[in-house]
């Protein structure tokens, strides 16, 4: 009779909404804990959030506690281009740097012109334009000699370009190369004029020629050029690499450090590369002007640059070893205070070259400029400014989660208003704030920090008055925040890591209270699914009941009353 479980089919009755309407009155105590589980788990958000403000103000508190917050210093420059440190050791005062003369870096030159020359001979019949072993390529086009236009192409030989030069010229001008000079010769029979503005082709400056209003210009310096790419046997130095093995394998020194090399498969522009990642303390250049190698020294001053070789290796083809010239470095020169020359190899003059304690100026350049040295009192301000925001975000938190209201008769109280605990807080941090701690400048109101009228907030109501405090008394207002166990921020410090545990200690209950009311909640729940099966099992025993009466009577009315009559 499973079709009986439908509520009323053979009573006509509804007892399930009466089941369903018994079961909600049942669950108003399901429903209290319910709400009040809500309540505890707002508080607990609460106090979370309430958390979050005392371990900010605690972080502000700490700041407030540094040991180098009250004894830092600020230093200013008088101008532009230097810059200046100074640590909590350094007096307080203003300091003239003069500088006569800064640092410089100490460098070897090689010897100028490694490059082999054009040719072992005058006869430069042979050498096409395009391949000529110098710093700058020939560019196709014209270039002018007194006036007179001579083509050159890619393909010519130097000497089809001097024969070009003497028959533009109707002989007037004649080129010659001189191979002990390895340059380039323009003789004439009165004041050659070269080049003109529309030149095309960069012949004559490309080997070094220009007007010097005579009858004889010759190239300005040695025209061969060292082949930095390519391997250094096909360089083109001028004095071969012969202390090598059967391998090509030789090594040089620089400042200590071994560098190896091999003729046959580094270019001169790996080997630089190599110097200056070898820890040398130098860096190579190459010197495509001068057709030289250069070291100059990573670090300022007058120090040196050692280097060393075997005979005939490369180092001797660069013109590093023989030949070359040491540039020494100079030292920074200054006084101060208008006192005796001191000298430093850098630009960095630290207490070490002055003897001011903590003190430290980069010099940007010579002349004179002036290091102001005080209190640091913007650090000091802002640290102060921070524990004052905190302190006025943890108080309002406070003041808007207990607050109560009534408008119209209307009472409405807020998710902590029942929370004593918290309350007495706040009053307790506004104690500490408001109370004196000893010492010369004793309570907050003698830096100028005072309660906003009307609040529970922190305010600088005098900044002249902090600021004042700050640059003169460093000392006492350290003082003030720092001294163990009386320090207004020693104060702070231990009070707030109590209430850190006790706001630990409010959530933990009401964590343990909201899973004993879960407890209770599924207890609950489970008596009234068992209310509900015995309900709903006598309504069905009801039906049934109902059902077989109404059989019986339908029976007897048949017998005593065939046919309905």
């Amino acid at each position: 009779m499973a079709g009986l479980q439908l509520a009323g089919l053979a009573s006509g009755f509804d007892w399930k909404s009466l089941v369903d309407q018994l079961m909600a009155v049942e669950r108003a105590p399901i429903n209290r804990l319910s709400a009040e589980q809500v309540r505890n788990t707002q508080q607990n958000t609460a106090l979370t959030d309430l958390g979050t403000k005392l371990t900010a103000l605690q972080s502000a508190v700490t700041a407030l506690k540094s040991s180098t917050l009250f004894t830092g210093r600020s230093v200013s420059m008088s101008g532009t281009g230097w810059s200046a440190a100074a640590a909590s050791a350094t007096p307080a005062g203003t300091y003239s740097f003069d500088v006569t003369q800064l640092a410089t870096a100490a460098r070897r030159d090689g010897a100028a012109d490694i490059g082999a020359g054009l040719s072992a001979t005058n006869d430069v019949s042979a050498l096409t334009v395009a391949t000529l072993p110098i710093s700058t390529a020939i560019t196709a086009g014209s270039f002018t000699v007194n006036g007179q236009k001579i083509d050159v192409a890619l393909s010519d030989s130097l000497q089809d370009v001097f024969d070009a030069i003497d028959t533009a010229t109707g002989g007037a001008v004649t080129a010659s190369y001189d191979p002990a000079t390895d340059k380039v010769t323009l003789t004439g029979t009165g004041e050659i004029t070269l080049g003109a503005a529309n030149d095309t082709s960069n012949f004559l400056r490309a080997l070094k020629l220009g007007n010097n209003g005579t009858n004889s210009v010759v190239s300005t310096s040695a025209l061969g050029a060292t082949r930095t790419s390519g391997s250094i046997a096909s360089a083109g130095l001028r004095t071969a690499v012969t202390a090598v093995d059967v391998d090509g394998n030789g090594t040089f020194t620089i400042n200590g450090v071994d560098i190896a090399y091999n003729v046959n498969t580094d270019s001169l522009s790996g080997i630089i590369s190599r110097i200056n990642q070898a820890g040398a303390g130098v860096s190579a250049s190459f010197d495509s002007v001068n057709d030289r190698v250069v070291l100059t020294n990573s670090s300022t001053g007058d120090i040196g640059i050692s280097v060393s070789e075997a005979a005939g290796g490369l180092l001797g083809s660069l013109g590093l070893t023989t030949g070359g010239t040491l540039v020494r470095g100079e030292n920074t020169e200054f006084t101060v205070n208008n006192g005796p020359t001191f000298s430093t190899p850098g630009t960095t003059l630290d207490a070490t070259a002055h003897g001011i304690a903590g003190l430290t100026v980069t010099a940007g350049s010579t002349g004179t400029q002036s290091a102001t040295v005080s209190a640091n009192t913007t650090a000091m301000k802002d640290k102060i400014k921070e524990f004052i925001t905190a302190y006025n975000a943890l108080q309002t938190f406070i003041d808007e989660k207990s607050k109560i209201t009534s408008v119209n008769g209307k009472v409405t109280t807020s998710v902590l208003s029942n929370n004593r605990e918290v309350q007495a807080w706040a009053g307790n941090l506004r104690a500490l704030a408001f109370g004196s701690v000893g010492g010369t400048v004793g309570r907050l109101e003698s830096l100028g920090i005072d309660f906003t009228s009307g609040s529970t907030s922190l305010e600088i109501k005098d900044e002249a008055k902090l600021d004042a405090a700050l640059r003169d008394r460093p000392g006492e207002v350290e003082a003030f925040f720092q001294a163990s166990g009386t320090g207004l921020a020693s104060k702070f410090e231990t009070r707030l890591s109590v209430l850190a545990t006790q706001n630990t200690d409010q959530q933990k209950r009401i964590t343990a209270t909201n899973t004993g009311i879960d407890r209770q909640i599924a207890d609950l729940e489970r008596r009234l699914e068992q209310q509900r099966a015995l309900l709903t099992d006598s309504f069905i025993r009801m039906e049934e009941a109902q059902a077989k009466i109404q059989q019986q009577s339908s029976a007897l009315t048949n017998a005593f009353f065939p046919g309905g009559s």
